[in-house]
């Protein structure tokens, strides 16, 4: 026994790694490292995920954007019909053009309004992450003290006046009579 290679392809070491008990930070709650756990469910990550270039609104964001067709646009009534070959024309221009122009706007206009969007909603949420939450919080967390201290203001001074009230105010009766 030499202690080394047995064969070209395996090779045995002499200590295996540490692998701690209680987890690590690769693996944390009692998973050890091993090549035999690595089939547990991985999370996948936002940024790299396949888009749909099928179905490009699966949420349904956009279903109250009107839906232009030529027939919604353009519409001859009975009797007053154009040449057949102008009407083909027609619906041939208006469904092209609206198809690459919508394109065109897209590839100038798109990438740019979806860097700013990004950085809008970026900014958003780190607002609302780093400073509206911690206020709301804070806010909630120091209101709690003031609401005891009222709680004790009502208590020590409305609650007697209103009960001297009320018990001046019970020995009171009121009849009605009707005169004719």
């Amino acid at each position: 026994m030499t202690g080394g290679l047995k064969d070209e392809e395996t090779e045995e070491y002499i200590h295996s790694p540490f692998i701690r008990k209680q987890g690590n930070i690769y693996k944390p709650n009692n998973k050890s490292m091993d090549n035999d756990s690595i089939n547990e469910k991985t999370m996948q990550d936002v940024h790299t995920k396949e888009i749909d270039l099928v179905n490009r609104d699966p949420k349904h964001l956009n279903d109250h954007v009107v839906k232009v067709d030529f027939e919604d646009v353009i519409a001859e009534p009975a009797g007053t019909y154009s040449f057949d070959g102008v009407w083909k024309a027609s619906f041939t221009t208006f469904t092209v053009t609206k198809y690459w122009f919508y394109r065109l706007l897209t590839a100038l206009v798109g990438i740019p309004l979806a860097l700013i969007w990004g950085i809008f909603f970026a900014i958003l949420s780190f607002l609302h992450i780093w400073a509206v939450v911690p206020c709301i919080k804070s806010y909630l967390i120091e209101i709690h003290c003031v609401s005891q201290v009222y709680s004790i203001c009502v208590h020590t001074f409305c609650d007697p006046l209103f009960e001297a009230i009320g018990k001046c105010f019970s020995s009171i009766r009121v009849t009605t009579t009707k005169v004719v």
